[in-house]
């Protein structure tokens, strides 16, 4: 199982970028899988999740209504794409899947991490003017 993010950079304030994770060796519709980042000196935060059990759909509360989570089975790869950013989303960006379920670890409105067993190297999202 690997999975390969990319399509991080540099971005002014207000614009878009489009991450991408290439999965191989799993087919990505059959489990859990989602984005999480870690900015500088705090913990890791999940941002976004999508349960294959039901289609359901988590977003972090700060990234409601700017990020958007798909896939495309076909190419085996999960995209985060993310509009209007903030400097506050600056952070490296990990794909995660949780290969023993296809529910997303969410608890007390918060995307944990702890389940997720298989992790792409981090994608680095700079938002600066």
């Amino acid at each position: 199982v690997q999975l390969q993010a990319s399509g991080g950079g540099l971005v002014q304030p207000g614009g878009s970028l489009r991450l991408s994770c290439a999965a191989s060796g799993f087919t990505l519709d059959y489990y859990a899988i989602g984005w999480f980042r870690q900015a500088p000196g705090k913990e890791r935060e999940g941002v976004s999740c999508i349960s294959t059990s039901d289609g359901s759909i988590y977003y972090t509360d700060s990234v409601k209504g700017r990020f958007t989570i798909s896939r495309d089975n076909a190419k085996n790869t999960l995209y985060l794409q993310m509009n209007s950013l903030k400097p506050e989303d600056t952070a490296v960006y990990y794909c995660a899947t949780d290969t023993k379920t296809s529910r997303c670890a969410v608890v007390g409105g918060r995307l944990w991490d702890y389940a997720m067993d298989y992790w792409g190297k981090g994608t680095l999202v700079t938002v600066s003017s």
